[in-house]
């Protein structure tokens, strides 16, 4: 690993509208030591053929690619194959972020030496503006995990060594939705520990209905055995698996029910 370099992980997939935006973010950081290594899972659109031309014009760039289609977990895996930075931090092909986003994430991980990630406030936009935010506790305990994922993944950067200490990221069928709050819950099952910065370094693009399309239930069992495991490992008790319902709960509101309930995650 070579110190200082931050390797930028870049799942690809039917972003040719937006990926060069995206990676004029990079670009753009007022932190230049980095490398960003995209890889295109299968897409059907010019995805590849834009990532081709920025990495002939950016020296810094490498673009890989999957024969079929295998998720964002194992797309994210792939990349961690070619990474030689220090560091790894997370960008998608659809998003935008500030420029001293890498500046200030690596501020806290260099003042705080035994911190394994650390991520930022986000917000949601979409043609018509901001319609939502996410500001996450700063320093988020074991016990905090229960309640939902602790950390932003797209803005997040982790130290490599952590990431890999872990295995990377779970492309198991289990934690389809929620493979960064399966990462982060075995992050801290090792003893590790990560910081959240409130700046909103990291702009999500997403449509306002798209938590629609997430609401499959499926994902909410996912959630749920995941909740159970954390009450397991860190001995959370009869409060903690009574709690870990919630994500089954909410999976069987009403639509107006789970529409309110969503809004008010969103702090919008």
């Amino acid at each position: 690993m070579k110190k200082g370099l931050v390797s930028v992980l870049m799942g690809i997939y039917n972003c040719a509208d937006t990926l060069e935006e995206a990676v004029d973010c990079i670009i753009a950081q007022t932190y230049k030591d980095w490398e960003l290594i995209m890889c295109d899972d299968g897409s059907s659109d010019d995805t590849y053929a834009v990532a081709e031309r920025i990495c002939a014009k950016e020296s810094r760039a490498r673009l890989i690619r999957n024969e079929k289609n295998t998720g964002l977990a194992k797309t994210l895996n792939h990349c961690l194959e070619y990474a030689n930075g220090e560091f790894i931090a997370r960008m998608d092909g659809d998003d935008i972020c500030d420029k001293y986003r890498f500046e200030k994430e690596l501020a806290v991980l260099m003042n705080d030496k035994n911190a394994a990630v650390v991520s930022s406030s986000m917000y949601f936009y979409d043609e018509n503006g901001v319609h939502g935010h996410i500001v996450n506790t700063e320093r988020p305990s074991a016990s905090d995990l229960l309640a939902h994922s602790p950390f932003c993944h797209a803005p997040c950067m982790m130290r490599t060594q952590a990431l890999k200490k872990v295995g990377g990221y779970c492309g198991d069928d289990d934690v389809m939705r929620i493979e960064d709050y399966d990462l982060w819950y075995r992050m801290y099952a090792q003893g590790m520990y990560g910081v959240n910065i409130a700046d909103e370094l990291y702009g999500m693009r997403e449509d306002r209905n798209a938590f629609l399309r997430k609401r499959k239930y499926a994902y909410r069992i996912n959630e749920y055995k995941l909740k159970v495991k954390i009450c397991k490992t860190f001995k959370l008790g009869i409060k903690g698996r009574i709690k870990a319902f919630k994500p089954l709960i909410v999976g069987l509101a009403p639509m107006w029910i789970y529409k309110i309930l969503h809004k008010r995650a969103l702090k919008s």
